[in-house]
């Protein structure tokens, strides 16, 4: 079975510069994401529970959008934020991608929402 990729999006009460340090830094990360976070030389290693994980920062625009790869998943494969403006309410909206088999997409969504919700309350949205 392949993975697919799913699109989640997230009404923020921020600003887009705010929001993305929370995006791609260690610190940032650490505050929503993970447990612990730490970077070195684009690598970043996301811990919970104990057990880490390691993630390639692929490409990032400031402010805009940061990509990251699972070192242990397929190279097309990706976890990304994305931070839009909605052009109807100004409304800064997060928008995440990922991977994940068609049947686990509604229970990564609720971890995902079960994440974001987090995010929202670490800066206040």
């Amino acid at each position: 079975m392949s993975k697919q990729l799913y699109t989640i999006e997230y009404p923020v009460r921020s600003s887009p510069g705010i929001l993305f340090e929370f995006l791609s830094t260690p610190a940032g990360l650490q505050e929503w994401f993970a447990e612990k976070v730490d970077e070195r030389d684009g690598v970043f290693s996301f811990t919970w529970n104990g057990s880490t994980d390691k993630a390639e920062m692929l490409e990032m625009e400031s402010d805009r959008f940061i990509r990251f790869h699972w070192l242990h998943t397929p190279p097309a494969e990706y976890f990304e934020f994305r931070i839009e403006k909605s052009e109807v309410s100004n409304q800064t909206i997060l928008v995440v991608k990922d991977f994940a088999e068609k049947k686990d997409i509604a229970d990564q969504t609720q971890l995902w929402d079960f994440q974001v919700n987090d995010l929202c309350h670490r800066i206040g949205s």
